[in-house]
């Protein structure tokens, strides 16, 4: 027993005596900790619980095979899953010693990500279970411990195909196992409560907001085994630490939450130009503190408009955004706080000012990055197509649509506190097919609207019908030009959509693969159908970005998406739509295009085709993103004339030219250079296709 009464983690049985010096450093570093905020605290202590895990897949049939890992894990990068791609139950097991002295506290686990389906045990005593990878959720334990000795915590966890868990099917990979961080959180009986959908139980509702006041409700969620009522103590404060509003009322504990009016005077508005945060304090307690719960928040007012676009705090404010999915090349979906720094890096260097949370929400490290630096979100719920019960149609059943409510509910009531976050995304690119499903849909746009009435409501769509006029915003998922039609035609489809269509409030979406390993001139040696060269991406981009860019018809543009992510279901297991390499080291020529056009900060210059060293025929043009003016570009010793083909993009007349060559481009202070070969280039040769030598045959 633990002497200074503190939770411990118990010491596994190894073999190897060698191998628990690090774990006993760590128990030991982890017990004075605990110890330390035990004396200095009397409201709730969180004690992390990312280490002392084991893990095992549930095929090895006995935890003799265990092996340690920490949170965060993923099987999909566990040395046992070989490469190979899993759908598969596994699970993790830790023990922690509980004092006697937590005998009258309240204790509850909570995993802030869990792929897809979790069930928790505590000294083998069922606590519940948790159907959806994307969100936080919390379970109290408090009645399964045994104070004062070892307690056992089994979490098993499944990414495995289910009807009645969203999303039913994906084109991103669903990274199994406890991928996010996990605690303990330590209470007295009466707390803010951390049940209500795995929430910090403190909500802010803005209702009006402006330059000259600040108005709107906190929403407090309560629980007690001891009581009815309590003391509670609200606090906001702002950016500079300065109280401005305070609030000490009884309050009782019930099934539903408290609502405190709050009204703050001349506040700083938030915006991506100055993304201003107060903060929020709840406390429980009359003489002394029992409970605290702190958030953060931001008040600005946001509305979209047909003819104004997108506007924040009364300002028209265009996004540039970028689709970001969950997926990372050394760590699958265990993204941690450096990952999301490394990404937001690649955002700001790209100039976007919004990203697309797709398939389901990021960690909230993320968000609060947003928040602290001015980057609107939107946030999707994970009703996505590859669809439903299957590939083909949506089927309705009370289990399917009632996980849907419950993963959105989670979403809102984690994010709503965010001011980065500007919309909720309720569904994306489904198919009309099987049972209707707009009722569906406007079930889950109304519960959206109930427990959030500040923002809109989006939805990502390539289908016609009712289902585009269900959410406030609609996102159209455009792709004209790629599998069929000319790139042209996309103007063809915006002048439709301005004809017919100009009182929605329109974004756009558009993207396609490409693979910086596939090269024009080398097309013939694999099938067509999965040739995407690098240069077809870059020509696609061109058009849509000549055609799309700054229309006043859209309220924001996206791009789909900002890095490649992996796809077990497509033929090289990467989405290859990304402006960047799912390994983040090679951007692609489309990401110097929207640097040059959205980054006003970092003027670009860039060569396009660079990585096509080898060139057939003698005839060669040249193309440049430049945002610093008109670049002299020169092939050898000889200037080309050069003509602006679109806003930052520029192409040279054809010329001819001959063995290497040395491409060079200037513009201000800036240059850029590339040496091709220019000639004959060696083309392998089209493997001949199997020849049918009979019809179709019938089966038994």
């Amino acid at each position: 027993m633990n002497p200074d009464g503190r939770i411990r983690h118990t010491e596994p049985r190894l073999a190897d005596r060698s191998l628990k010096r690090p774990a006993m450093k760590r128990f030991i570093t982890l017990v004075l900790l605990m110890l330390g905020i035990a004396l200095s605290a009397r409201a709730r202590e969180v004690f992390p619980i990312n280490e002392g895990w084991r893990f095992y897949f549930k095929t090895e049939r006995t935890s003799d095979n265990a092996r340690h890992v920490t949170l965060p894990h993923s099987w999909n990068t566990d040395p046992l899953a070989q490469g190979y791609w899993l759908e598969t139950t596994g699970n993790y097991m830790n023990g922690m010693y509980v004092p006697k002295e937590w005998a009258s506290k309240r204790l509850f686990v909570k995993f802030y990500g869990v792929q897809s389906v979790a069930d928790v045990f505590v000294n083998g005593s069922h606590v519940g279970t948790h159907r959806g990878g994307g969100t936080a959720f919390v379970f109290e334990i408090t009645d399964k411990i045994r104070f004062g000795t070892d307690n056992a915590l089994l979490v098993m966890v499944s990414n495995s195909w289910r009807d009645d868990v969203l999303p039913t099917s994906t084109d991103m990979n669903s990274y199994g196992g406890i991928y996010r961080e996990a605690e303990l959180i330590v209470t007295e009986s009466t707390a803010v409560s951390p049940l209500y959908y795995g929430s910090d139980g403190v909500l802010i509702h803005p209702q009006s907001v402006s330059a000259e006041r600040a108005e709107g409700e906190i929403e407090v969620h309560l629980t007690s085994r001891s009581g009815n009522t309590c003391m509670l103590n609200l606090e906001i404060s702002a950016p500079d630490g300065r109280t401005l509003f305070t609030k000490r009322q009884k309050a009782k504990i019930e099934d539903k939450p408290v609502l405190i009016p709050f009204q703050v005077e001349n506040p700083e508005l938030w915006s991506p130009d100055h993304p201003a945060l107060y903060t929020v304090t709840a406390a429980i307690g009359e003489d002394s503190i029992t409970d605290r719960v702190v958030v953060r928040t931001g008040f600005r007012s946001l509305n979209v408009t047909p003819d104004d676009g997108f506007l924040i705090n009364g300002v028209r404010t265009p996004l540039h955004g970028v689709v970001l999915h969950h997926d990372n090349a050394l760590s699958g979906g265990t993204l941690v706080a450096q990952d999301y720094d490394a990404d937001l890096q690649v955002v700001h260097r790209i100039g976007a000012n919004a990203i697309r949370s797709a398939v389901m929400p990021h960690a909230q490290y993320l968000y609060d990055r947003c928040d602290e630096t001015g980057l609107m979100v939107w946030i999707d719920a994970p009703l996505q197509r590859s669809p439903f019960l299957s590939d083909m149609a949506y089927f309705a059943t009370p289990a399917f649509e009632e996980n849907g409510l419950q993963q959105l509910r989670e979403i809102i009531a984690q994010h709503i506190n965010h001011p980065s976050v500007v919309m909720w995304g309720i569904f994306s690119q489904l198919w009309m097919r099987g049972d209707d499903v707009t009722p569906y849909l406007r079930r889950l746009n109304e519960t959206a609207h109930t427990m959030d009435a500040s923002r809109p409501t989006v939805a990502c769509s390539d289908q016609d019908g009712t289902v585009n006029f269900i959410t406030d915003l609609i996102v159209w998922k455009q792709n004209v030009g790629w599998q069929r039609g000319s790139t042209d035609d996309v103007a063809v489809w915006r002048d439709l959509l301005q004809k017919n269509w100009s009182h929605l409030r329109s974004g756009v979406q558009y993207g396609e693969p490409g693979f910086l390993g596939h090269k024009s001139y080398t097309s013939q040696a694999l099938p067509r159908s999965n040739w995407l060269p690098e240069e077809r991406q870059t020509r696609f981009h061109e058009e849509y970005a000549r055609n799309l860019q700054n229309d006043s018809l859209f309220w924001g543009v996206w791009i789909e998406s900002l890095f490649d992510y992996g796809s077990s279901r497509r033929p090289y297991g990467v989405n290859g739509t990304g402006l960047l390499t799912l390994n983040r080291r090679e951007a692609k020529d489309a990401f110097y295009l929207y640097k040059a056009l959205w980054n006003t900060a970092e003027p670009t210059l860039h060569i396009v085709n660079k990585r096509l060293r080898l060139r057939d025929g003698n005839m060669q043009l040249f193309r440049v993103y430049s945002s610093a003016g008109t670049p002299l570009i020169m092939a050898g010793a000889d200037t080309l004339a050069v003509t602006e083909y679109a806003p930052c993009q520029y192409r040279t007349d054809s010329v001819s030219l001959q063995g290497v060559v040395e491409i060079k481009a200037m513009a201000g202070a800036l240059r850029d250079s590339v040496t091709i070969r220019i000639g004959n280039v060696l083309k392998p040769k089209r493997t001949p296709g199997l020849r049918r030598t009979a019809g179709p045959q019938t089966t038994n």
